[in-house]
C-alpha cells in the first residue's frame, strides 16, 4: 500500500491531498492487470468506479452511430471513468489497453465513504470534472459543423 500512495502523490487528480486522505484513496483501491487489446471498461455499460493508470496505455473511443471516434489516449497517472464515482448512468466511451497496462481500481460506494470524511477529495476532482466537459462540448460543436 506504501507504493500506492506514492503513486497517488504524482497523480495530477490527487496532488493536492494530503497524506490521510492518499491513505484513504489507497486503501480503498484495487489493483487490476489487463492485457493489449482487453477491454477495461465499455461504452453503454453501467459504470460502477474509476481507474488511475498506474502502468501502460489505454485508448478511449466512442461509437457513434456506427463510426468510431477517438477521443484520448492515456498513460500512468492519468484517471478515466471518474464520472462513475459521482452517478450510475452508463460508461459514455470504451477504454481499451493499447499495452499491457496496470490500473488501481475504485469503486463508486468505497470513494463516498472516503468523501464524507475527506471532503476536499470533491473539490480536487471538480476541476477535472470540468475540463472533460468542456473538451466534449467541444467535441460535439465541431462534429455538428461537418
Amino acid at each position: 500500500m506504501a507504493d500506492n500512495i506514492e503513486f497517488l502523490k504524482h497523480v495530477a487528480l490527487f496532488e493536492d491531498l494530503d497524506r490521510k486522505s492518499l491513505e484513504a484513496i489507497a486503501n480503498a483501491a484495487v489493483e487490476q492487470t489487463y492485457t493489449k487489446g482487453q477491454d477495461i471498461v465499455r461504452q453503454g455499460d453501467t459504470g460502477v468506479g474509476a481507474f488511475i493508470i498506474k502502468k501502460g496505455r489505454v485508448e478511449a473511443f466512442q461509437d457513434r452511430g456506427g463510426h468510431v471516434h477517438k477521443l484520448a489516449e492515456m498513460k500512468e497517472g492519468e484517471v478515466f471513468g471518474e464520472m462513475a464515482l459521482l452517478d450510475e448512468f452508463p460508461r459514455s466511451a470504451t477504454v481499451r489497453a493499447i499495452e499491457p497496462t496496470t490500473c488501481l481500481g475504485i469503486q463508486r460506494w468505497h470513494f463516498r465513504g472516503i468523501l464524507e470524511s475527506h471532503p476536499q477529495i470533491a473539490l480536487a476532482l471538480l476541476p477535472v470534472l470540468t475540463k472533460r466537459l468542456r473538451n466534449a462540448e467541444r467535441e460535439d460543436e465541431a462534429s455538428a459543423k461537418h
